[in-house]
């Protein structure tokens, strides 16, 4: 299947068209034409070579959603026509306990990533979403409700189950209180889940100007941090902190925002280990954790989510030839709230 596509040809160097060919299609895949790719900042990280050496040429991106062409001969999980969407992984081991119970991102012998590595065959190099088509086995495919809007689902398959599977995994709800440190890509998902599954919700940021934003979203509460002194009265107030940046802080002053028994999550991948004091942990028998991403089945439960509250990421949709332009500006943080390329301008 020839695919036309953005791709980092070397390190450190800029994005640019590349024509290559997706695999033919197997008994249980499923081709389909992108129609959005969202940008993630991992894919910047990578195609940079800042989390390690990386597999060049690498055409990113792993927030993809399109519609289905083509279908091998044992699907059944998608017709032609159908919405598809596509998101961090794109195979696993299938046999090891995690990837059993439905948790095939934690899969003990390494999910298999959308670009930037091999596929389970240790041969073929994995291709993202940079690119008009896509390959991909149906059972690590995800059918996006005929009710949302294209666009802001892409950011969804990573951006919003990074959020939503903490949120569900530690029950948020109504009478719980909920802290989001960061309103980016990552942050604004996590005000719009926990606002909808009744929380009370604060947003923590260094921007006074994304208030307004932030309430929007169903935030009931505002506090900006360039002062930390203003952290002082919440002590001891959070039922659960999700942690969603990944500039350097001091944790252990929002692990004293925590009550009894509760959670603050690392979602956000600073450049330095934190340094967390014991006496910030035991006292109140706070839990410092993390999360990532989310199983196929929890994928699609957001997805339908979604659904049901109109929930989709908010997005500055660009053409292909603007992604260099649009990696530095979600460096400099200058997207409200994720870019989105339109798939057709590939």
């Amino acid at each position: 299947m020839k695919t036309n596509g953005y791709a980092v040809l070397q390190p450190k160097a800029p994005l640019a068209p590349y024509t290559f060919e997706r695999r033919a299609l197997r008994a249980t895949d499923v081709g389909f034409d992108i129609t959005f790719a969202g940008i993630c900042h991992s894919d910047i990280h990578q195609a940079r070579e800042e989390w390690g050496s990386a597999i060049f040429p690498m055409v990113p991106v792993h927030e993809i959603v399109g519609i289905v062409t083509h279908i091998g001969p044992d699907v059944t999980k998608f017709a032609i026509g159908d919405r598809i969407g596509v998101g961090v992984f794109i195979d696993s081991c299938r046999t090891c306990e995690n990837c059993l119970a439905g948790e095939q991102q934690y899969c003990l012998n390494g999910m298999t990533g959308t670009y930037n590595g091999y596929e389970r065959d240790g041969v073929t190099v994995a291709f993202g979403g940079y690119s008009n088509k896509f390959v991909i086995d149906q059972d690590f495919a995800l059918k996006v409700p005929d009710s949302l809007e294209m666009s802001g689902v892409a950011p969804l398959l990573c951006a919003g189950i990074t959020l939503y599977s903490p949120l569900r995994h530690w029950g948020a709800g109504p009478g719980m209180k909920v802290g989001v440190i960061g309103l980016g890509g990552l942050g604004h998902m996590g005000v719009k889940f926990a606002a909808a599954m009744g929380a009370e919700v604060t947003v923590f940021s260094h921007s006074a100007g994304k208030e307004s934003d932030a309430k929007a979203m169903g935030a009931t509460h505002f506090v900006v941090t360039k002062n930390p002194e203003v952290l002082a009265p919440l002590k001891e107030s959070f039922d659960l902190i999700l942690n969603t940046v990944s500039a350097e802080l001091d944790i252990n002053k929002y692990l004293e925002l925590l009550k009894l028994n509760g959670t603050l999550v690392v979602i956000g991948l600073p450049g330095k280990p934190y340094e967390v004091t014991a006496f910030s942990l035991l006292r109140l028998r706070r839990s410092l954790s993390g999360s990532m991403i989310g199983g196929i089945p929890e994928i699609q439960e957001m997805l339908d989510f979604c659904a049901q509250h109109n929930i989709l990421s908010d997005v500055e949709v660009i053409n292909a030839d603007y992604i260099n332009q649009a990696y530095e500006r979600t460096v400099a943080s200058d997207v409200k709230y994720r870019f989105v390329i339109d798939a057709s301008t590939f």
